[in-house]
């Protein structure tokens, strides 16, 4: 049987997984709620680490890791667990809630409260194929850097490991995802990641190789963490929508205005075209009432003429009889009549008369279409805003709709004033409860609410919301001085943030229909 190099293999298969890389931005965001898992006995006044692993918060409060992790601290009395964040903060102790040996899962509480970043999990993850990121602890990284006990208390970025998924090969005690991201002692408990940075899997253990042999590891699946965290009562966060980078979002809204632009500039033409048409079509009915009404006015002016003249001879023979009566009513109808023929004659229309009836006809066309159209509602007043899902990046957990009560000075739901900057209407958000900052945008024109969210590291978080207590958002009906002088001092924040959000949801907002009765 032919065999391949090893060094072939590994070419080749990097090569396979080249088309779908992770994003970083979004395995940093989801980084931040991966946390190290010490187990601790106490020395006098002294801590010292027996072992560690890895954990992710499935809510601020609650931590998932391996069984195996714990399981010392579950069996001894005199050990502790410590959860030690990755994103600052200090450490505290954990409190076991929930061990399952069966498929190596556990659950902590932390006994303080630490406000960590839930990870969102993948609700239909793909367990085939595709690029995923392993996050956590390895001992022997820990070993490298010289690290020594008291290091392992501190914030320590955890360490990402890139690889793909390589088909479905669930162990016999559990359902599990086989990968190639490498992962040591001290992974097990961390995250397995997808390139939106979504959970879906927990790094349990690695295949036993040769070192000339390529590394396989196996990670619990979602099957086994979700039904785990249920009947713990806790209600994670999911997302099943497909994983999208923001590039391939960004080149589709572009490919989008391309065809609205192309579509318009065709409407237009068809619309010129048509107009070109009614005008030709216009032009030569008026031409021929032209010519109708010439006519007529010329046979009425020779009819007045033939009674003209028929007037002037009885007038005349009235004059000769001596009848001066007969004489003057045959002369005043022939008074008439030519002055009749005269009139008929010069009141015909002319040719040039036919570019300002086709203005008068087009004209009252335009009115009539304008008096018949059924307006566009403006979006103003009580809104319903629908999530677009083909137009948005998803990652953690949307709202399918979104109350939004607008006023045109900018007032949203009667209580947060947006500011209105280079014609955009925008509120930057950054709560201390969320790890996260949003840039909500909403275009009145077309009805378009956007949420962009930057999920930032703890350092990247301070600096925004220094810059946003800087200035004091107004309430709403201050007026338009007001909602101008919030868009300029938004721009301060709006500097610091990456050039890319992590999550985009984008909404169309239009008034509710009436439920039928």
């Amino acid at each position: 049987m032919l065999r391949l190099p090893s060094a072939l293999l590994a070419c080749l298969a990097l090569f396979a997984a080249l088309p779908a890389q992770a994003d970083p931005s979004d395995i940093d965001a989801a980084a931040r709620g991966v946390v190290r898992v010490i187990i601790v006995e106490k020395d006098g006044d002294q801590l010292v680490p027996v072992s560690h692993g890895t954990g992710f918060a499935v809510t601020p409060e609650r931590v998932v890791t391996n069984s195996h992790v714990v399981e010392q601290a579950q069996k001894d009395p005199n050990l502790f667990i410590g959860i030690v964040p990755s994103d600052g903060g200090e450490a505290v102790y954990g409190r076991l809630v929930a061990v399952s040996q069966r498929n190596d899962l556990a659950l902590v509480a932390t006994t303080k409260s630490m406000h960590l970043p839930p990870l969102t999990i993948a609700g239909n993850p793909n367990a085939e194929s595709g690029a995923v990121v392993a996050v956590g602890y390895p001992q022997n990284v820990d070993r490298a850097q010289g690290l020594n006990m008291a290091d392992l208390f501190r914030a320590q970025p955890p360490v990402e490991a890139s690889g793909s998924l390589a088909g479905r090969r669930p162990s016999r005690q559990f359902d599990t995802l086989l990968h190639t991201a490498p992962i040591a002692r001290g992974n097990s408990g961390g995250p397995l990641l997808d390139s939106c940075g979504r959970v879906i899997g927990v790094n349990s253990f690695g295949a036993e190789t040769a070192s000339a042999e390529a590394g396989f590891y196996f990670a619990i699946s979602t099957r086994e963490l979700l039904p785990f965290l249920r009947a713990n009562d806790i209600s994670p966060q999911i997302n099943d929508q497909p994983c999208r980078s923001l590039s391939d979002l960004n080149a589709e809204e572009r490919q989008r205005a391309e065809e609205q632009k192309i579509a318009g500039e065709a409407k237009a033409r068809a619309e010129e075209e048509s107009l070109a048409k009614r005008r030709e079509e216009a032009r030569r009915k008026i031409d021929f009432q032209i010519l109708d009404e010439r006519d007529n006015g010329m046979a009425l002016a020779l009819v007045l003429m033939v009674v003209a003249l028929g007037g002037a001879g009885f007038a005349w023979l009235a004059y000769d009889d001596g009848e001066n009566k007969r004489m003057k009513i045959g002369a005043a109808v022939a008074v008439v009549a030519l002055a009749g023929a005269a009139l008929a004659w010069v009141s015909r229309p002319g040719f040039s008369e036919g570019d300002d009836r086709l203005q008068d006809l087009l004209r009252q066309e335009m009115t009539a279409d304008d008096h018949g159209a059924i307006p566009t509602p403006q979006p103003a007043g009580a809104l319903v805003c629908t999530l677009v899902p083909e137009r948005s990046r998803i990652i953690g957990a949307a709202n399918q709709t979104v109350p939004f009560d607008w006023k045109d000075d900018g007032c949203v739901n009667g209580r947060t004033q947006y500011g209105l900057s280079g014609g955009s209407w925008t509120r930057v958000f950054a709560p201390e409860s969320e790890a996260s900052v949003s840039v909500n945008t909403f275009d009145p024109a077309t009805g378009e609410y956007r949420m962009d969210r930057y999920l930032l590291d703890s350092d990247a978080l301070s600096k925004v919301r220094a810059a946003r207590g800087k200035f004091q958002a107004p309430a709403c009906g201050a007026g338009a001085d007001a909602a101008r002088t919030l868009g300029t001092e938004q721009t301060a924040v709006l500097s610091l943030l990456p050039a890319q959000p992590n999550e985009r949801l984008v909404y169309h907002c239009a008034e509710q229909a009436p439920s039928g009765g």
